[in-house]
């Protein structure tokens, strides 16, 4: 439902400027545009960033390209859902690469609207709280489409969002109950009392999630927000993953504290910038060097602690650690065509990433 009034919004507004060459023209000459927002890695080296994020590569490419992007693929509970309900180890597996292909065009119908309103909502940006660059979009299909565009676009974000609470809800329930109560606080308990107490971190889930939208609202710009959440939680998960799903000698303790001085890491940074102590740039940049702290601070502090608990035992690490796999059964012959394999998919996706960089390079 998002795309069928995105996919239009793109034509139209490209249309409207003139194509693909007139709206470079239009960015580069417009207010607040520049030839910079019509490039990927333009004004983005060491000691001369002039890109309107204020990043470096460096930031970019291990902040938000491999700790958060990775994190997020790797961390997210509703991706992670859908893998482990897979038919097979091979199916399982291409979840995530199925996946990539629609998100790698994804910013086509983002981007090129985000440029398109730069250049004909006048005031875009401005005192006026209507017209800020959240409501881009919005303000866009308000120009270009009928009002039953209008509704598609909106019953579909609706639509979006209560998915994405539902699955997340879901997480934070499942964690709770049975990762956190039930083997800590009270084991041993009948199902009906789990499925009340489900019920209950259900409605806390929902409660702390109308608080977090409340902070959200105070943010300029949602991504800020995102990105800042990320860098605090997904980043020092990400180094957990990664270091206990391939070092088998890693133990529960080095997990708790590696995450926690993950955390701790990303708080240093974010409270540095925002004090003005050291200048990170952009919000969004201090997010991604904030990311690549946590994902540092977790990892050395994992080692760390790993090196002087004991380990658990080899028995119950089969399945869950690199090379330590349980032996599954050859999949079918249809799982084997090159069109279901995981590598050719990864190889096209990251293909298709590379291709796209250079002709915006």
């Amino acid at each position: 439902m998002i795309l069928a009034a995105l996919v239009p919004l793109t034509l139209v507004g490209l249309h409207d400027v003139g194509g693909w060459d007139g709206l470079k023209d239009a960015v580069t000459n417009a207010k607040g545009g520049g030839d910079p927002l019509l490039h990927s890695w333009k004004g983005t080296g060491v000691g001369n960033v002039t890109n309107p994020l204020e990043a470096s590569w460096i930031p970019i490419v291990f902040g938000l390209g491999f700790v958060l992007s990775f994190g997020y693929w790797t961390t997210n509970f509703a991706e992670v859902q859908r893998a482990l309900s897979a038919k097979s180890l091979n199916a399982a597996q291409r979840t995530p690469l199925i996946g990539a292909y629609p998100k790698i065009f994804i910013p086509a119908i983002t981007i090129i609207p985000g440029l398109v309103a730069l250049v004909t909502i006048k005031g875009l940006g401005g005192d006026n709280p209507d017209l800020e660059y959240n409501n881009a979009i919005p303000l866009l299909i308000n120009e270009y489409l009928p009002n039953g565009m209008l509704g598609v676009a909106l019953a579909g974000l609706l639509a979006a969002f209560m998915a994405g609470v539902a699955a997340n809800v879901s997480a934070f329930n499942t964690v709770v109950t049975y990762d956190l109560w039930e083997p800590y606080v009270k084991p041993g308990e009948s199902d009906d009392y789990y499925i009340r107490f489900g019920r209950i971190a259900t409605t806390g889930g929902i409660l702390i999630g109308i608080g977090t939208a409340l902070i959200a609202s105070g943010y300029n710009n949602i991504m800020d927000y995102i990105q800042l959440l990320f860098s605090f939680f997904n980043a020092p998960l990400f180094a957990t993953f990664i270091v206990g799903m391939f070092w088998r000698r890693m133990t529960p303790w080095a997990g708790f504290w590696g995450l926690v001085a993950g955390t701790l890491g990303a708080a240093a940074a974010h409270f540095a910038h925002a004090w003005e102590i050291i200048n990170l740039g952009s919000d969004q940049a201090a997010a991604f060097w904030g990311a690549i702290v946590a994902f540092v601070a977790d990892a050395l502090v994992t080692v760390i602690v790993t090196l002087v608990t004991a380990p658990k035992p080899v028995d119950e690490l089969q399945g869950l650690v690199y090379g330590m796999a349980n032996v599954a059964e050859e999949a079918p012959a249809s799982e084997r065509a090159w069109y279901r394999r995981p590598l050719p998919l990864g190889l096209g996706a990251l293909g298709l990433t590379v291709v796209l960089n250079l002709l915006f390079i």
